[in-house]
């Protein structure tokens, strides 16, 4: 892992490496497009995307995941919002992968999160990195390394940034957002995957 401070300074102008590894690590664009158009973006996109309510199994009774979610295939620009085509195009425009698939999570507050995880390896296409875009307030998420000394590193995604996370990162750590008692407003993050095709 990089050497960085437990909470990164977001003041820092530029690209910057998280952390390192063979296929790129983990690198963090705070101004990935202008403010502005980050605010369009999750404005229309908290409107126009079809969110949906998941719930799972727990224990001995099924619950609510904590956050809407909703997905689309990239090749069907035309069952996109027009505001996730842009989004889209401007993903394809910074990092050079083939992208298939779009996640989208809908935070609406700080109860809302996702548990510590990584992206399920048989579903993504080596070595191409997951990219994820921060739009609304700022979230700060945790990735922890999976081995000791287990170090964690704590980053606020900030509107109009963008995280690209490599695909040999799923192997060694963990990413989550968690639930805050602070007061946050709604946050809407894009994970930008390249996935292969389903067996017919």
């Amino acid at each position: 892992m990089a050497a960085v401070p437990s909470a990164l300074d977001l003041f820092t102008q530029g690209p910057q490496t998280l952390i390192e590894d063979e296929e790129g690590g983990c690198r963090y664009f705070p101004d990935f497009v202008a403010h502005g158009q980050a605010a369009e973006w999750f404005a229309a996109l908290r409107e126009e995307v079809r969110w949906s309510q998941q719930r799972r199994p727990m224990y001995d009774r099924v619950v609510d995941v904590p956050r809407l979610t909703s997905g689309y295939l990239l090749e069907r620009r035309d069952e996109m919002p027009v505001a996730l085509v842009e989004v889209a195009d401007a993903v394809r425009g910074t990092i050079d992968a083939p992208f298939t698939h779009v996640g989208l999570n809908f935070y609406r507050d700080g109860h809302d999160s996702v548990a510590p995880h990584n992206d399920k390896l048989e579903t993504l296409i080596p070595p191409h990195p997951i990219v994820l875009v921060s739009l609304g307030e700022p979230r700060r998420m945790e990735i922890r390394e999976k081995k000791p000394p287990r170090r964690v590193l704590r980053i606020d995604l900030e509107p109009a940034s963008l995280l690209v996370m490599s695909h040999a990162m799923q192997y060694r750590y963990d990413h989550g957002i968690p639930k805050t008692r602070h007061a946050v407003g709604p946050r809407i993050s894009l994970a930008f995957r390249a996935r292969p095709p389903k067996a017919e």
